[in-house]
């Protein structure tokens, strides 16, 4: 199973080491169902379960909304526990370990629920001072609940389109998306390294120029979201162990962490705007 997706890209192998080891979800490798003579006596004795439970949508989804739950939870409690005097500290830091998380985690054989749990944890840690500092700090009033409300209303309807199959995650769409959205971390990587030296590109300011590149980093990210359901299905339908919920769901939250920043940054260009 290939994939293009950055942060499941690993399952497909996955999928293929476990069948190679003989885990697959019929129990030993090739060893489905009704293969092979049984041994003397076999009938006598109930069959075995098989050896991995296989990954469902249901797990999936139910992985997410633990994650969102834990993420959400971190980010009040870091909202009212953390001093506004720490809160750009804060920020770097759950930023920085998030980081170190996410490629950890993306770039694993093995799906670790504690360590995504851990990333969900600083991820809410950072998205709850990125909201502090957008609401408090700043002083937009009223963003951080249109943010997430619009952050899930085009998650949905992302789901919805993807469902009803208007948006196809075909070959072309995958490779697609790939160099998009590397172009995009390039561009983001470099304008961060040249602002740390006084320089400003624009793309980050209150401007023509930083609502064009919200607004299209907004529609990369939700389009990220076919990818992660493509995966999903791909690896569901792969027989992938059920542990890997844990890595679709990881994938899935990294992607509404993204978007909801980029919704959280335009809606702060407007209602300055307005000022």
């Amino acid at each position: 199973m290939k994939t293009s997706n950055p942060v499941l890209s690993r399952l497909g192998q996955a999928a293929e080491r476990e069948r190679t080891a003989g885990y697959g979800a019929y129990g030993p490798a090739g060893a489905a169902p009704g293969y092979g003579q049984p041994y003397p006596g076999a009938s006598d004795y109930p069959a075995a379960p098989p050896a991995v439970q296989p990954m469902t949508v249901d797990d999936v989804v139910v992985k997410t909304v633990t994650l969102l739950g834990i993420t959400g939870v971190s980010a009040v409690v870091a909202w009212n526990v953390i001093p506004e005097s720490m809160t750009g500290a804060a920020w770097i830091g759950a930023a920085i370990i998030g980081l170190v998380l996410g490629l950890v985690i993306s770039f694993m054989r093995m799906a670790n629920p504690a360590l995504i749990v851990g990333y969900a944890v600083v991820e809410g840690v950072f998205v709850g001072m990125a909201s502090k500092v957008f609401s408090v700090i700043a002083g937009y009033q009223g963003v951080v609940l249109q943010a997430v409300i619009a952050t899930f209303g085009v998650f949905f309807l992302t789901a919805f389109l993807y469902k009803a199959r208007v948006i196809r995650a075909t070959p072309k769409f995958q490779r697609g998306m790939i160099i998009v959205m590397g172009g995009l971390f390039a561009v983001m990587l470099i304008n961060i390294v040249l602002s740390l030296f006084g320089f400003s590109t624009g793309l980050r300011d209150n401007g023509p120029l930083g609502y064009l590149f919200s607004v299209v980093c907004i529609v990369v990210a939700a389009l990220s979201f076919i990818l992660s359901f493509n995966e999903v299905e791909e690896g569901v339908r792969a027989g992938l162990p059920a542990r890997y919920s844990w890595v679709a769901a990881f994938g899935i939250l990294v992607s509404l962490v993204w978007l909801y920043l980029e919704i959280l940054r335009l809606l702060s260009f407007l209602q300055g705007g307005d000022d």
